[in-house]
């Protein structure tokens, strides 16, 4: 589906809002690269959704600037935003029929009928439902219902698209589904995406680059892989995949714990409140000998092995760390063996692999 115009970027430039006391955003800075896939994700509260909605023009900010391109937007109305919008409420007009309701955005627009039917049918068709125009929403599933709002919201050829958790009312196989078809559909369209979610999973399949927002602020803008590997702040770690941490001394760009020197490979961020070191459970190696002295030492004793489906988890108790998590994956267990519940074992932690991040960031 080509597009009649080219994405726009979007500048967002020290954006203030507040109820009350509470700051929903903190002096919000942001730029997004023209036809980028952009995700912001936050826990409940943390202010992605008060940030979509002042891009859509649904909440006037109290201070700063939004650009569309070369456009301030700040005092623009909603409806003259030229955006497209999918909600997690899909919002889809029961009494219409589904070719109707994609067609509705160019209704509104004054576009002819005959022209209304060509694009509304390209529309379906590009999201796989071509064939079903005629259909009553009541007769279609929640993925099918989703695929419609979709629809909709390109249907005008938008330059910018904005997706507020469309897909958490579905369930989990099929928003699995649903996250691989929209990241195809992304690369079809000429559109910005801005995405909200708080499923940090699907922010890491579908995104290019992941704003992860907290308390009204945005603690860390990187694209997936980066924001995994290598975190600014124990909230980001910790929001972002299955971790464990250990709060360890920092000096001189050297992190200690329990008085070992840490081998690591990836810089020490800075801030505020202690450090901590981040164990991915994943990038734990159980050694069959002594650890390597290239990596730092976690070896202790078994507690527990729990299986679970495509992985095993064994459960570790270090003789001062506590307890850490080694995940194995399935098919790896069973071609090396398991160890024995109370056994002692190995734990290699690489200097790669070797997360050390600020309690807080500055």
């Amino acid at each position: 589906m080509s597009s009649a115009a080219q994405s726009l970027p979007i500048e967002i430039s020290s954006l203030c809002k507040a109820y009350g006391p509470v700051k929903a955003l903190d002096d919000v800075s942001l730029n997004i690269a023209a036809g980028e896939f952009l995700t912001l994700l936050g826990p409940s509260g943390s202010g992605k959704t008060t940030l979509l909605m002042a891009l859509a023009g649904f909440m006037r900010p109290d201070g700063g600037s939004i650009r569309f391109g070369d456009r301030e937007m700040i005092a623009t109305p909603p409806h003259k935003r030229g955006l497209g919008m999918v909600f997690q409420s899909y919002a889809l007009f029961p009494f219409m029929t589904v070719a109707e309701n994609v067609a509705y955005p160019l209704k509104i627009r004054g576009v002819s009928k005959s022209d209304q039917k060509t694009r509304a049918e390209r529309a379906l068709d590009t999201v796989q439902l071509g064939g079903y125009g005629d259909r009553r929403i009541n007769q279609l599933s929640g993925g099918q219902r989703q695929r419609v709002a979709l629809a909709r919201a390109m249907v005008f050829e938008p330059q910018i698209i904005l997706m507020d958790e469309p897909l958490s009312a579905l369930d989990k196989k099929l928003r699995e589904h649903m996250q691989i078809e929209l990241k195809a559909l992304h690369q079809k369209l000429d559109a910005t995406v801005v995405y909200v979610t708080h499923d940090q999973r699907e922010a890491l399949t579908m995104s290019d680059r992941i704003a992860v927002v907290n308390h009204g602020r945005i603690e860390q803008v990187e694209t997936p892989e980066r924001l995994y590997r290598q975190p600014h702040s124990f909230f980001v770690a910790d929001f972002i995949g299955e971790s464990i941490s250990l709060p360890v001394k920092v000096a001189n760009d050297t992190a200690q714990l329990n008085g070992r020197v840490l081998k690591s490979d990836l810089p020490i961020a800075h801030g505020s409140g202690g450090h901590r070191l981040v164990i991915r459970p994943e990038l734990l190696e159980v050694t069959s000998g002594a650890v390597p002295e290239t990596a730092n030492d976690l070896s202790g004793r078994v507690n527990d092995i729990i299986y679970q489906g495509d992985s095993v988890l064994v459960m570790v108790q270090h003789d001062s760390a506590g307890q850490i998590n080694v995940r194995v994956p399935a098919n790896r267990a069973g071609q090396t063996g398991l160890p024995s519940k109370g056994e002692q074992i190995g734990l290699a932690l690489h200097p790669e692999d070797t997360i050390i991040v600020p309690e807080h960031v500055s």
